[in-house]
């Protein structure tokens, strides 16, 4: 029932597992993975996420997109991008823990998973999750140039991996007003997710390449996430 819970949660532990089997900075294959997750998350949020949120006629719904937006240019000031799987400039001499990272990444990955109980489950899932994989090995770096041991680093890696889930559930509660009254105010809500989506990848798009400049597979990989989404939209007019 929850299957796409466990893809969230073992496509980010793994791929921040992986920080143990693959070494050096240049991961080519990431890269694309990325790409990729960033056009479909930028088109699942065109085409599905911001019509739904206006769906019940709330103005203010634009102000908490760009409310979202601003949120997460403030989190990457603590994260350092590590959101876009940036993980070449995180070098530390002395054993001291990335505590703002940890907590800038975690709070991103919950707020990620909230728009999964918003009916776009099989839509937004495989986007999120892919995009997850980088940014989970990008963490598993950091952690070890931090001089965390092999088990501290595996269990700040799943503490990332439960966050998309845990903002699931949550969201979940809200939207069936299980918590208080915060179901009127979940368009609201989902405009910040929306505004930190917004962010991410567009960010990942313009830093596809230099001078934002694409190569041909990155502009397949970005062509790709795109026509997928587009797809999905269309086979359900």
């Amino acid at each position: 029932m929850y299957w796409y819970l466990l893809l969230l949660f073992f496509s980010a532990f793994l791929g921040g597992a992986a920080v143990f089997l693959f070494k050096g900075g240049n991961h080519k294959q990431l890269k694309l993975v990325l790409s990729f997750s960033g056009a479909y998350l930028f088109a699942i949020t065109v085409l599905h996420l911001i019509p739904e949120a206006y769906h019940v006629n709330d103005h203010m719904v634009g102000v908490f997109i760009l409310g979202g937006f601003i949120f997460q240019i403030v989190l990457e000031q603590f994260s350092d991008g590590i959101e876009h799987g940036h993980m070449h400039q995180h070098h530390h001499d002395k054993a001291v823990f990335p505590l703002g990272i940890m907590v800038s990444l975690c709070l991103h990955g919950f707020l990620e998973g909230m728009p999964l109980a918003g009916g776009y489950k099989n839509e937004l899932v495989f986007g999120i999750a892919l995009h997850h994989i980088p940014a989970a090995f990008a963490l598993g770096t950091v952690l070890l140039a931090s001089h965390q041991s092999r088990n501290n680093t595996l269990f700040f890696i799943a503490l990332f991996a439960i966050m998309a889930p845990l903002g699931y559930f949550v969201s979940d509660a809200i939207s069936n007003g299980g918590i208080g009254n915060l179901q009127r105010y979940f368009n609201r809500i989902m405009g910040v997710v929306i505004g930190i989506f917004l962010h991410i990848s567009t960010t990942i798009l313009f830093e596809a390449g230099p001078d934002h400049k694409f190569n041909r597979r990155k502009l397949i990989a970005v062509l790709l996430g795109v026509g997928i989404a587009l797809g999905s939209f269309v086979s359900e007019l």
